[in-house]
């Protein structure tokens, strides 16, 4: 039987989400955290206000995201007019173009765990 919060997360990761609730699912599925309304719980009574963890913004945030997903590989280009971000995470793979580097590395590992963005 699948546990009640994966249902729940890959619920939301059939649907498209914003950009607030990619980054508490990112935050559940890769960083391993629960997810409260005003802030993240990471374990061993620590935790973390919401406004703190800002992936799609900060790309130190990305970057641990980034490193904690552990890709087989990625790639990172930029093209002139903006970032071009590839990750590959088993099987999927995810690509994702932002004039921000930062969200062009959520949206791809986005991408590679099969969620879908609102634009």
């Amino acid at each position: 039987m699948i546990p009640r919060q994966t249902k729940r997360v890959n619920a939301l990761a059939a649907a498209t989400v914003t950009a607030d609730q990619l980054t508490g699912i990112l935050a559940e599925r890769i960083m391993g955290w629960r997810v409260r309304p005003d802030r993240f719980l990471m374990g061993k009574r620590r935790w973390q206000p919401r406004w703190r963890f800002r992936p799609m913004e900060r790309l130190e945030d990305a970057f641990e995201l980034l490193e904690k997903a552990a890709p087989q590989s990625y790639a990172m280009e930029d093209d002139g007019s903006g970032f071009c971000v590839r990750v590959r995470i088993g099987d999927t793979s995810g690509q994702a173009h932002d004039v921000s580097k930062a969200r062009a590395v959520t949206l791809a590992l986005a991408q590679a765990l099969g969620i879908e963005v609102e634009s």
